[in-house]
């Protein structure tokens, strides 16, 4: 009997803890469609962080996952850019392992897998920004291009990946 018990206080401890977990990311983006795609893409095995929560962070190292051309196009102020296609640990290596870090890419599958590797070298409090830099542009946080000044493009990829972005100027160069 007992044990018939703690089994199922056990079965409700996991099933409401998933249920908060789902509850807690209902605000990561705020398109709907946004997230059913996110949840079908990412696996969500590593921290993740919304763009509000990155837009009110201080003292955090933002590392830019996609590829320069990218990049050049747009990014968020201050971030390094460390590639996806060629990233190496070096480009990180000046890195503090405990530093406040979070990735981002276009949508967050490219940050997602850097940040897994981050992770497996002993990198402490890395997170994945969720929905990553279409989601930073929806919601109206500033871009710059690679000449340090404000924009309003930003490289949506292609236009399979472009439909995600609703606010600022496609740019599929």
């Amino acid at each position: 009997m007992k044990k018939l018990l703690f089994t199922l206080l056990f079965a409700i401890t996991i099933q409401v803890g998933f249920a908060q977990t789902a509850q807690q990311r209902k605000d990561l983006v705020e398109n709907p469609a946004y997230e059913q795609m996110l949840q079908g893409l990412l696996s969500r095995n590593v921290q993740e962080v919304s763009a509000s929560e990155v837009a009110a962070m201080e003292n955090v190292v933002l590392l830019d996952a996609r590829e320069w051309n990218e990049y050049a196009v747009s990014h968020i102020k201050g971030a390094e850019w460390i590639g996806y296609d060629d990233f190496n640990m070096m480009r990180v290596a000046h890195l503090d392992k405990e530093e406040k870090i979070v990735v981002y890419c276009s949508v967050g599958y490219r940050s997602e897998k850097i940040t897994e590797q981050l992770m497996e070298f002993g990198y402490t409090n890395v997170a994945n920004m969720y929905g990553s830099l279409f989601e930073w542009m929806n919601q109206g946080y500033p871009v710059y291009d690679e000449s340090g000044k404000r924009t309003d493009k930003i490289h949506a990829y292609d236009e399979h990946w472009g439909q995600w972005v609703k606010k600022g100027v496609r740019v599929y160069k």
